[in-house]
């Protein structure tokens, strides 16, 4: 969640820190990561429609924007998670604390710290499971005023002697935050041989003051983006570096999950694959890639527009689990819209919820827009045509993209629908974003 641009500014964590949790042996884990609307999650609702589902979350993509802006010796080839999709937002199913309680937190590449809601609660949003309580903790500990990551970490504050403990601060532009002490804690993941995987002394946030946008789902957030108390960059040489994440369409039926990869289980290779670099920017948070054009069928649409917040610039994009629309750059998307437009023989119709500006009447599952492929720089990424549009009710099919504003530093977003059917990995060792065609149901 970021700093400096218009829709989309970022909180920016600097902290220094060495962590090596577990040691490293040949590879990397896996975690499920199981839809929030899917019959496995306990989440599941099947009073709802499908294309409720989808209205809803079209309504918290949109919200996601204002997200952006702040005011052992076990190897880890064995361990393993769960990942649930809350409407929208993947869940990480993991535990913290000795002896271990399971917390359900946000997995987001658009932020770093991982936080919870602790007791005791001075105020926190409404949340179905428990509280965490450190004192029940063996392996709890808060960070102390005097230490090098209390100096490091930006919002944190003291109140009295060196000894005394590191408070912190998030916030975030949608006015969601969380207040609490920095500690360090046992996180422990499952494990694919059931033996659980301990990641000692991870740096969290125990809040005591949460509020905003969260759902009672979930408790908090871990953080998956390029800063230094990531659960990726925490994670360290472990997992060279390396995870990935292939996204089953919204609309899979069934019982299949998507995956969420670290380490040598997440390399992305072989036919088919594609890599961009990551662009380096102010902002560590967030994996920045540069957009040069899309294709809607064969008509290649550059984006020739730079606008005042740098269309043409490199890093244009954020590639961001945590979005379902794609956002594109305000210089490109009246040109696509038009293209797809002119491939479509039928009258395009109204949003029934006002958020998507080309839509049209269908009742067919079978509707199918045009091929779209998004060309980032060094790699030509063809987009599922199942994800390109979303049916947001019964008659309605929508196309799954909206223009990023006009004011200058607007931020664009290639989102989770768009990335659905691809194998997608993330390098931060090599600054590299690999795309894959893959059937994500059989994975």
């Amino acid at each position: 969640m970021s700093g400096g641009k218009g829709w989309a500014t970022t909180f920016s964590v600097v902290f220094l820190c060495s962590f090596s949790p577990i040691e490293a042996s040949n590879g990397g884990f896996s975690v499920d990561l199981i839809h929030r609307d899917s019959p496995n999650s306990p989440f599941y609702d099947p009073s709802e429609t499908p294309s409720q589902r989808i209205a809803k979350a079209l309504r918290r993509s949109i919200n996601r924007v204002n997200h952006f802006k702040p005011t052992s010796s076990l190897s880890t080839n064995a361990a393993q998670a769960d990942i649930i999709s809350n409407r929208g937002e993947y869940l990480l199913k993991y535990s913290v604390g000795t002896p271990p309680v399971e917390i359900l937190g946000i997995a987001d590449t658009g932020s770093d710290l991982i936080w919870l809601q602790c007791k005791p609660c001075d105020g926190c949003y409404k949340q179905t499971a428990p509280l965490f309580d450190p004192t029940r903790s063996r392996t709890y500990k808060k960070v102390s005023c005097s230490s090098s990551q209390c100096d490091s970490l930006k919002g944190t504050s003291c109140s009295g002697s060196n000894d005394s403990s590191c408070s912190y601060t998030v916030s975030y532009g949608d006015r969601s935050f969380s207040n609490g002490d920095l500690a360090v804690d046992t996180l422990t993941l499952g494990s694919t041989t059931s033996r659980p995987v301990p990641l000692p002394k991870t740096i969290i946030g125990c809040g005591h003051n949460n509020g905003g946008t969260f759902n009672a789902n979930g408790s908090g957030i871990v953080g998956l983006g390029g800063g230094a108390v990531s659960l990726v960059s925490q994670l360290d040489s472990s997992i060279d570096g390396k995870f990935s994440y292939c996204l089953i369409p919204l609309t899979s039926q069934g019982d299949t999950t998507s995956k969420l990869n670290f380490g040598s289980k997440a390399v992305v290779s072989g036919s088919g694959a594609v890599s961009t670099p990551i662009v380096t920017e102010d902002i560590d948070t967030f994996y920045y890639l540069t957009l040069e054009a899309i294709s809607v069928g064969r008509n290649r649409i550059e984006l020739t527009k730079p606008s005042q917040s740098g269309d043409s610039a490199e890093g244009n994009i954020i590639i961001d689990s945590g979005t379902t629309l794609t956002i594109l750059p305000s210089g490109l998307y009246p040109d696509f819209e038009s293209a797809v437009k002119a491939e479509i023989d039928l009258e395009p119709t109204e949003d029934p919820s006002g958020v998507l500006s080309l839509c049209y009447e269908s009742s067919s599952d079978d509707f199918r827009g045009p091929s779209i492929t998004a060309h980032f720089t060094g790699a030509d990424v063809n987009l599922s045509s199942s994800t390109t549009f979303i049916r947001v009710d019964e008659q309605v099919v929508c196309l799954a993209f909206v223009a990023a504003s006009d004011e200058p530093g607007s931020i664009s977003i290639f989102g989770n629908l768009a990335q659905a059917n691809l194998l997608v990995g993330y390098d931060v060792v090599k600054k590299t974003v690999s795309f894959k065609p893959t059937d994500c149901t059989k994975l």
